[in-house]
């Protein structure tokens, strides 16, 4: 991508080499959107005949919030490019985004930063259902805010800003798939699990919450989630899941684990114990104010979540 900026500001700066009377005393973008290519990771933003662009790495942007007061930091090199561009023309996104861009407009004037810190807060987009008070995260938004940034113009001068607000990107992501059936099995160390193609959900549960023995009406047992006893664990794999993969003395190698996702200490399980015929018996298991967490990153399976039903035989 570095090579692809470089092609740019040169294309630029042969294209624009007629003098005018262009004099652009400082750049404000502050209230114009934020704008991407989709044929490369550039990040820009276009006001009439202006574009302010930021070339960094994709990898920066994770898919976990910055903690408070802990913004990621790159230093403005030839990897973490800042250009400002004024245009003889209006500006489109094809001018910035095609590795040949078209003849017209040309660029008028260039600043290239050459020294700065470029910060970026990440925090997360959840949607909110309100019906039981549960999120899902369907994207991460990046406020990117330049500090202590020189500009070097054509003429050798520099413009410095000692904060100058880029502004936001926002990065979407597809919700977790939780596409459980709610059909429960168990292993011999008491782990229960649910499983899809590509997700599991698993619970190393407390036996005394799953005794053979009807709970009354309006009474079911309780008990808290851990970090090891009624353990809950969430995984979203790279590839297909079998049923052998579990109740294994080591998780095996395949497939690989895309996410991990570990139940906050603190929710409540409810268990209630019907029976379902003779010596058997149908645990519902519910979950009360359960959330998962992920490194900073967080959601609530909300108020109540049926995480399913599981047989046993006395």
């Amino acid at each position: 991508m570095k090579r692809f900026l470089g092609i740019l500001i040169c294309v630029f700066a042969f294209s624009g080499c007629d003098d005018g009377d262009l004099i652009v005393d400082t750049i404000d973008f502050s209230e114009v959107t934020t704008s991407t290519c989709s044929e490369n990771n550039l990040i820009f933003k276009l006001k009439e005949s202006e574009a302010l662009i930021l070339n960094i790495p994709e990898e920066t942007f994770t898919d976990n919030p910055t903690a408070a007061n802990d913004p990621i930091e790159l230093d403005v090199n030839g990897t973490n490019q800042v250009v400002y561009n004024f245009y003889d023309g209006k500006v489109s996104t094809e001018k910035i985004c095609n590795l040949l861009p078209p003849a017209t407009p040309n660029v008028k004037d260039q600043w290239e930063a050459s020294s700065g810190i470029i910060q970026i807060t990440t925090t997360a987009v959840k949607k909110l259902d309100e019906t039981n008070n549960s999120t899902r995260i369907t994207g991460y938004n990046n406020n990117i805010t330049f500090k202590n940034i020189t500009f070097t113009k054509p003429d050798g001068t520099t413009q410095f800003y000692e904060t100058f607000p880029f502004g936001d990107y926002l990065k979407t992501a597809d919700p977790l798939p939780f596409g459980f059936n709610g059909l429960l099995n168990i292993c011999s160390s008491n782990q229960v699990y649910d499983f899809t193609e590509s997700e599991s959900f698993t619970l190393n549960i407390d036996p005394t919450l799953i005794a053979n023995e009807v709970t009354p009406v309006g009474s079911p047992r309780t008990g808290v989630i851990g970090l090891v006893k009624n353990k809950l664990v969430y995984r979203l794999f790279n590839g297909v899941v079998p049923p052998s993969y579990f109740c294994q003395p080591t998780d095996p190698l395949l497939p690989t684990v895309n996410q991990t996702w570990l139940g906050k200490e603190g929710g409540i399980i409810e268990v209630t114990t019907t029976t379902s015929g003779p010596n058997t018996f149908k645990h519902t298991i519910i979950f009360k104010n359960v959330t998962l967490e992920k490194d900073t990153n967080n959601f609530q399976l909300g108020n109540s979540y049926k995480y399913g039903e599981l047989q046993t035989v006395k």
